[in-house]
């Protein structure tokens, strides 16, 4: 059975640090591209960044470059989205997606199987 599952959420303060990770099973792991995307109360879901079956990354969101930086273990069926000097608008549900064709997308629908969520809460 084919399954995302994201961890590392919590609540942190501006400026702190979160290292997401997303644990993959039931597929040929180092096939897929795996992306990260966020939602807000009341936003729609966007696109964070994705790693695709090279290890090529892509970022989609100008406030997080410098920022946060993304990395696959095969070896372990795992990605690792590391966010440093988080910000209150930062706040979201951070969902790991994986697309078969093996490259990136910054569009949901270029995936095809999806993580339930893991909360990341910036604030005081």
């Amino acid at each position: 059975q084919l399954q995302l599952v994201e961890s590392g959420g919590g609540l942190v303060q501006p400026g702190g640090s979160l290292r997401l990770s997303c644990a993959a099973s039931g597929f040929r792991f180092d096939y897929y591209a795996i992306g990260w995307f966020r939602q807000a109360p009341g936003k729609e879901r966007e696109g964070v960044s994705c790693i695709n079956n090279s290890g090529g990354v892509t970022n989609y969101l100008d406030s997080e470059k410098g920022r946060f930086t993304l990395s696959r273990d095969n070896a372990k069926d795992t990605v690792y989205l590391q966010m440093n000097s988080l910000r209150p608008e930062d706040t979201a549900v951070y969902y790991c997606a994986a697309s078969y064709r093996g490259y990136c997308s910054g569009y949901a629908q270029g995936y095809d199987y999806w993580g339930q969520g893991t909360q990341v809460t910036v604030s005081t």
